[in-house]
């Protein structure tokens, strides 16, 4: 995972978790149901760049085979 992609899905893990805190202090579901939310946004996200990462590092093996057996 990129630092830049990790920043960006520790953000709103971070983010979402004071907002859902703030909501169930203040009895405000709406703000409660939007931290959830948003902290969810930051879980899919750690999850998209791993498979991003795990598909570039299959091509990446892909390609040395391939020059591998054009030798």
């Amino acid at each position: 995972m990129s630092s830049k992609d990790k920043a960006d899905s520790l953000k709103d893990k971070t983010a979402g978790t004071a907002k859902e805190v703030e909501g169930k202090v203040s009895g405000d579901k709406a703000r409660e149901g939007e931290g959830k939310m948003q902290k969810t946004v930051g879980k899919a996200k750690d999850i998209l760049s791993d498979a991003k990462d795990a598909v570039k590092e299959k091509v990446d093996e892909a390609k040395k085979n391939m020059n591998k057996e054009k030798k």
